[in-house]
């Protein structure tokens, strides 16, 4: 693979946001390593890519989703990599959860890969993050639903298995072929990263929608427009200049090394991928007081993509709750300047936001290897 250097980045305390690279080539013949300083790009063998792979756990947080979409998106993920699908599926009135595991064993079946499914709403996975994570669970004793809080639990369950990485893959991905370049820049960003504190973001190359009969290749969706605005805006203010640095405010595909995800303070609902952002500038950015040791430098890789996006079309509604949610995670933050939260400030209720897990006790992985569909909320 061969993958251009970010040219120049923003910082802002320890957290440095560097300007999207791109993709030269997405497999590179050659046995070797190769990051030059005086180059522009770097290039990895297909060996270090592998040996990153095997060291990444990629979560997919699903809901509702068709199980051809399920399947291609499993067929896109590199061969080493461990797999958690952390399901928010009806299982009434039909059992979208039972196909969503008639997928996965047959995929597991015909591959002998590892994949490890569980429902958001299992009473054995509450059980397991009871003692660990007991902000998780709602009133009834379950996790919340949310996509953030899918998230975590994903991130959590990539800890017990001892990887160096997580990566998030949004399941209502139609192209298997950009799962599978997603998790190549997911291995790329770990394998080349300066310090162990990094965060590798995906800007989409396009996401196409049809209008009137054709296909528009539109740079952005209509909530990361949004997001990109805000998060800059609030960039902008401590930086004292306009900046349009982040491209990514609500990259969905996204991978964080181990060190720095059992320290983020994740972001429930769809305010997770803004609350990344949001949490980095206050923990690290010299903006309020830190809550604990800060270090040396914070990377937040993005990269752009060759191959566009697309995804199913969830409707207006769909996009205005996930636009809201996830500029009422910023407009509520400590840092957000007045003018910024007045700007923007939405009616939605603000997403929960979870404590570091870095320092929690290990959930009990044993049990929810055995656990499958469990007690699921009906």
């Amino acid at each position: 693979m061969r993958i251009t250097f970010p040219a120049s980045h923003e910082r802002i305390g320890a957290v440095r946001i560097h300007e999207a690279g791109r993709i030269i080539e997405l497999d590179s013949a050659g046995d070797r390593c190769e990051a030059d300083a005086r180059a522009d790009h770097a290039f990895l063998s297909s060996e270090v890519l592998e040996s990153a792979h095997r060291r990444l756990t990629v979560v997919v947080p699903i809901k509702n989703e068709r199980r051809s979409t399920l399947r291609g998106v499993l067929a896109g993920i590199p061969g080493g990599c461990r797999v958690v699908v952390v399901s928010a599926s009806e299982p009434q009135p039909i059992d979208r959860f039972g196909l969503e595991r008639e997928v996965i064993d047959d995929f597991v079946s015909r591959t002998g890969r590892h994949v490890l499914h569980v429902h958001q709403r299992d009473a054995i996975v509450a059980a397991a993050f009871e003692q660990s994570m007991p902000e998780l669970l709602d009133g009834a004793g379950l996790v919340k639903w949310g996509k953030g809080e899918a998230m975590l639990v994903g991130a959590m369950i990539a800890r017990e298995f001892d990887s160096d990485a997580v990566g998030f893959i949004d399941a209502d991905n139609y192209v298997p072929g950009a799962v599978n370049e997603y998790v190549r820049i997911f291995s790329a960003t770990i394998a080349s990263m300066k310090s162990e504190y990094t965060m590798g973001r995906i800007s989409w190359q396009s996401k196409p929608k049809v209008d009137e009969g054709s296909l528009v290749f539109n740079r952005w969706g209509r909530s990361t427009t949004v997001s990109n605005q805000v998060l800059n805006e609030v960039l902008s203010h401590y930086l004292g200049e306009g900046t349009r640095i982040i491209t990514t405010g609500n990259a969905g595909e996204h991978v964080v090394s181990m060190p720095l995800a059992g320290r983020l303070r994740f972001t429930g609902s769809f305010g997770a991928e803004t609350g990344q952002f949001i949490d980095l500038m206050e923990q690290y950015g010299g903006i309020i007081p830190p809550i604990g040791d800060v270090p040396e430098r914070v990377d937040v890789i993005q990269t752009e993509t060759i191959n566009p996006h697309f995804h199913e079309d969830k409707g207006e509604e769909h996009v205005a709750i996930m636009r809201d949610q996830s500029v009422a995670t910023i407009t509520d933050s400590p840092i957000c300047p007045p003018h910024v939260a007045e700007a923007y400030r939405t009616e939605v209720p603000v997403p929960d936001r979870y404590p570091a897990f870095e320092a929690r006790p290990a959930i009990d992985l044993e049990r929810l290897e055995k656990g499958g569909a469990g007690d699921v909320e009906r």
